[in-house]
C-alpha cells in the first residue's frame, strides 16, 4: 500500500502465508511468555496478532513500549499453532513474525486503558476523548454514524431530493430554546444567532422554487444535557417539501425509516404502515407524547367510578370532587406475584416525589373481590365496573393514581415503563414507530398564564382557515406532528403556515404585534407576500437514530466529541477566556457578578 504498509490489520488470513508484510498500528495490548513476546497490533480496520522471539534485537524495545504506542512492525505471515486461533477476528488463525520494527510515536502512560470496555468517569472520558474514541464500541459506534448519514443523503437523493446548505450566522427568533449569540464587529452592539434549526431558510427554500430540499444540518440551542440531547450542538435530517400535505411527509419518512433500520439492524419493526395517535389519545392512554409502544400497558381513566357510593376510597372521591382525575395501569395475570413487587412500585413512585401508587389484585371465582391494600374499599359491582373500562380480569392487578391531570400523566408514564420493566414485558428485539398528530396550536403557560405556542410557531392550523374560531385558540389543533421511536421522540415536523394574514393572526394570539413579526420574521413574511406554495417538512434527528441502532442510552457514545452535562469541552478547554482586545474589537464589556 505505502512505505507504512502493505495490509491493514483485518486483511490478513491464511492466503497470505509466508509472505513477508509491513503492517503499521497502536500496540493494543502485550503477552509476555518469557521467550516469546505476542502483542496485539491495532489500526482503524482490526486487529493482527504478531509475535517476537527474544532472540531478536528488537525484543527489548518492544517489550518497553507502552500500550497505544504506534509502531511499523515487519515480518512474515505464519499459521497459529493448533488450538491458539482465534476466530472473533478476521485475522484469527495468523499471526506476524516480526523481522523488524520501528517504534513511529512512543505513548505516555496512559489515563484510562483503551483495551477492553470496563467504565470509566465521563470527565475522564471526554478530557481524552482521543483515547476513549479508539476503544472497540465506541469506534464502532462512529462509524456506525458515518454510515448511516451516507445512507441517507444516498436514500434521500433517490427519493428526489436535492442537497442545500443553509447560514449558520443568522437571526435570533422565538423557536422554543435559548439561542447562542454572536456579536457582529462590523456592526457594534448588533448580534448573530447560530441557529436552532433551519426553519426559516428551509421555508424560503420552497418559497424560491426548489421543490424537495435536505441537509444534513447543525443546529445549536442553549439547552441543558439529557441522555437523548447534547448541550449545545446537534445534527439532524433536515427536509421541506412544496405542495404537499401531511400524509406526504409521512410517506417520505417512513420510507426512508424502515429501509434506513432494515439496512443497519437485524430488529424487527412492529408496524411498517407507522400507527397515528392523535396528542390526545397519547397522553390519555400513555402519559406521554412520546410513548413506547413495544410497552403493552395502557393506562385508563375511571374517574367517573370514583362517583358512586359503593366505592368508600374517600381520599380519592374527595379529591375527583375538587376536580381531581384517576387513572389505572392494569398488569394481566400477577395475582401471584409477592408483596414486595407491588410495594416496591409504591416506594419507587414515592421516589418520584407522587404520594405512591394504591394497588389491588383482582381475585375470585364466585364473588369478585380487590385483594390488596386498597381493595377493600371497592365493591363487586364496582370492580366489576373497573374489569369491564380497563379490560381486565381476575388474576390481574391495578395501580391507581389520583391528582391534577398533568401531575398524574407524570407519574403514569413513567409508572407505565417502570412496571414493563420490572415485568420484563418490553421486547428489546423490535423497533416501535408511530406518528403523534393533532397537536393543539396553543398551550397555556403554567407560570405566567398566557397562551403560548405549544410546538412550532409556523404551523398551519387545521380545518377550514375561514371558519376557524379564534376566540377559543386552545381548541385550535395544528398539522404537526411528532415521530416517535421505541419511547424516542425523533423529530417534529408540520406543513407551514404559508399565508401572511393567517400568520400575523395567530401570532398575535401568542402576544406579538404586527409590528413585532415583521421584525422577527421580515424575510419569510416579505417572501410569502410573493407567492408561496403550500409547504410542509420535518428534521429527524441524527444522533438519536444512530443512537437507537447502536443500542446505546446515552447521546455522548454516539457524538465524536461531545460537551459534558455543563456544556464544556473538557479536550479543548472550551467556553474559555478571550483577551480584553478581542472584547475591545467587539464592542463588548463584561460585567460578571460575583456570587
Amino acid at each position: 500500500m505505502n512505505k507504512y504498509r502493505t495490509h491493514n490489520c483485518s486483511e490478513l488470513s491464511e492466503k497470505e502465508i509466508n509472505e513477508n508484510v509491513h503492517l503499521s498500528g497502536w500496540l493494543h495490548r502485550k503477552r509476555d511468555h518469557g521467550n516469546l513476546l505476542f502483542i496485539d497490533l491495532r489500526d482503524h480496520y482490526g486487529i493482527t496478532q504478531c509475535v517476537i522471539e527474544n532472540n531478536n534485537k528488537f525484543f527489548s524495545v518492544l517489550e518497553k513500549s507502552r500500550p497505544e504506542s504506534v509502531l511499523k512492525i515487519s515480518g512474515k505471515v505464519v499459521k497459529r499453532a493448533s488450538g491458539t486461533e482465534n476466530l472473533d477476528l478476521k485475522t484469527g488463525k495468523i499471526e506476524i513474525s516480526i523481522d523488524s520494527l520501528e517504534i513511529l510515536s512512543n505513548a505516555k502512560e496512559l489515563p484510562m486503558p483503551v483495551f477492553g470496555e470496563q467504565e470509566y468517569p465521563e470527565e475522564i472520558r471526554l478530557k481524552y476523548r482521543f483515547l476513549d474514541l479508539r476503544r472497540d464500541n465506541m469506534h464502532k459506534n462512529i462509524i456506525l454514524r458515518s454510515k448511516v448519514i451516507s445512507f441517507i443523503r444516498s436514500e434521500m437523493l433517490k427519493l428526489g431530493f436535492l442537497e442545500f446548505q443553509t447560514p449558520i450566522l443568522t437571526s435570533s427568533s422565538p423557536e422554543g430554546a435559548r439561542d447562542f449569540l454572536v456579536p457582529s464587529r462590523l456592526n457594534p452592539g448588533k448580534f448573530y444567532a447560530l441557529p436552532q434549526a433551519p426553519q426559516q431558510f428551509k421555508q424560503l427554500i420552497m418559497v424560491s422554487g426548489f421543490d424537495k430540499y435536505f441537509q444534513i444540518a447543525p443546529c445549536f440551542r442553549d439547552e441543558d444535557a439529557r441522555a437523548d440531547r447534547s448541550p449545545g450542538e446537534f445534527y439532524q435530517l433536515d427536509l421541506e417539501m412544496s405542495f404537499v400535505d401531511q400524509e406526504d411527509v409521512f410517506k417520505v419518512v417512513e420510507k426512508l425509516m424502515i429501509n434506513l433500520f432494515k439496512a443497519f439492524s437485524q430488529k424487527k419493526i412492529l408496524n411498517e404502515k407507522f400507527p397515528r395517535i392523535s396528542f390526545q389519545e397519547a397522553m390519555q392512554k400513555y402519559g406521554t407524547d412520546k410513548p413506547d409502544l413495544r410497552n403493552p400497558l395502557v393506562i385508563k381513566d375511571i374517574t367517573n367510578i370514583f362517583l358512586r357510593d359503593d366505592v368508600k376510597f374517600e381520599i380519592f372521591k374527595k379529591l375527583v370532587k375538587t376536580g381531581s382525575v384517576v387513572r389505572a395501569i392494569i398488569t394481566k395475570k400477577t395475582k401471584d406475584k409477592p408483596r414486595s413487587f407491588f410495594d416496591n412500585i409504591d416506594k419507587w413512585a414515592k421516589d418520584q416525589g407522587a404520594s405512591g401508587l394504591a394497588y389491588f389484585t383482582i381475585e375470585g371465582d364466585k364473588e369478585i373481590i380487590g385483594k390488596g391494600p386498597v381493595g377493600k374499599f371497592f365493591s363487586e359491582d364496582s370492580i366489576k365496573e373497573i374489569m369491564s373500562v380497563c379490560d381486565a380480569e381476575v388474576g390481574d392487578s391495578i395501580f391507581l393514581a389520583c391528582g391534577k391531570t398533568k401531575e398524574i400523566e407524570k407519574i403514569l408514564s413513567l409508572a407505565r415503563d417502570k412496571i414493563a420493566g420490572d415485568l420484563k414485558i418490553i421486547d428489546k428485539n423490535k423497533f416501535s414507530f408511530c406518528w403523534i398528530v393533532d397537536y393543539p396550536m396553543y398551550e397555556l403557560d403554567e407560570n405566567s398564564k398566557k397562551i403560548v405556542f405549544s410546538h412550532n410557531p409556523f404551523s398551519m392550523p387545521q380545518g377550514n382557515i375561514d371558519n376557524i374560531n379564534f376566540d377559543k385558540p386552545l381548541d385550535i389543533k395544528a398539522y404537526q406532528y411528532d415521530i416517535v421511536c421505541n419511547g424516542i421522540e425523533l423529530s417534529s415536523g408540520a406543513i407551514r403556515n404559508h399565508i401572511p394574514e393567517l400568520m400575523y393572526k395567530l401570532f398575535s394570539i401568542a402576544g406579538y404585534s404586527k409590528k413585532e413579526v415583521e421584525e422577527k420574521f421580515s424575510g419569510m413574511i416579505n417572501a410569502f407576500s410573493y407567492g408561496a406554495p403550500p409547504h410542509g417538512g420535518i428534521a429527524p434527528g441524527i444522533d438519536r437514530i444512530v443512537m437507537l441502532l447502536a443500542e446505546e442510552e446515552n447521546i455522548r457514545e454516539v457524538t465524536l466529541f461531545p460537551m459534558n452535562q455543563n456544556a464544556q469541552d473538557l479536550m479543548m478547554q472550551a467556553p474559555s477566556e478571550v483577551s480584553a482586545d478581542q472584547l475591545k474589537e467587539l464592542s463588548i464589556k463584561k460585567n460578571i457578578k460575583k456570587n
